[in-house]
């Protein structure tokens, strides 16, 4: 039989696996260099005569081969990587257990009868005040910390005195002489499990909730 072209590389798809040395059946990248070397020497020895393929036909089809061998080798080497991400991942999630997460919101997390949060100001303001709320919306204390400059700031609440059931939230009111100044209330939550779903991170948090690793501004 003569060959006259250079054949089809999209043939090495449908040979069935060269068999190694071993006698096992070789798969991948080796398995696609054995066919595509079996397939180059049937070809040259069976080409015709009269028109024998050029060193361009065999530069080109070497080529082709090697860019298939790259990608499977690449393809191997995504995989180990995302293995070893996703081991690293855990890893960081099991050092996070015990730790406090602050996320958004404007409830307490309690140790104990001691509620646990934080807030950001945009600006220095001279005058700080933090309320805390019942569920009826009513304010059943208020701690006040007089001037602070602009950033975050976390605090915590001694609340033996109420029934930590019985607290809903807490709000912000700061002001720089007339000025009010903007903030932007935490929940500060301790993280008691850590999970995956889906290749994200997802973090369980002492209230019940579950956030994923984005939703968490910072770790205290």
């Amino acid at each position: 039989m003569m060959f006259s072209n250079p054949f089809d590389l999209s043939a090495l798809g449908n040979t069935p696996g060269a068999s190694t040395k071993s006698g096992t059946t070789a798969t991948g990248a080796e398995a696609t260099q054995d066919r595509f070397l079996k397939l180059l020497v049937a070809q040259l020895n069976n080409q015709d005569p009269m028109n024998p393929m050029d060193n361009a036909q065999m530069t080109t089809q070497m080529t082709q081969i090697n860019t298939v061998a790259g990608i499977e080798s690449l393809n191997t080497t995504l995989k180990g990587m995302a293995t070893q991400f996703t081991a690293m991942q855990n890893l960081q999630g099991l050092s996070l257990i015990g730790r406090e997460a602050l996320v958004e919101g404007k409830t307490f997390g309690f140790d104990g009868t001691v509620g646990k949060a934080a807030f950001r100001i945009d600006s220095p303001a001279d005058s700080v005040q933090v309320d805390v709320l019942d569920k009826a919306g009513q304010v059943i204390d208020t701690l006040d910390f007089g001037a602070l400059t602009a950033g975050q700031h976390s605090f915590n609440w001694d609340g033996s005195d109420f029934n930590p059931n019985d607290v809903a939230s807490y709000r912000v009111r700061a002001s720089n002489g007339n000025a009010p100044v903007g903030s932007f209330m935490y929940s500060r939550l301790t993280v008691t499990s850590v999970g995956m779903k889906d290749g994200q991170m997802q973090l369980q948090l002492q209230n019940g909730s579950t956030v994923g690793y984005d939703k968490i501004t910072t770790f205290m």
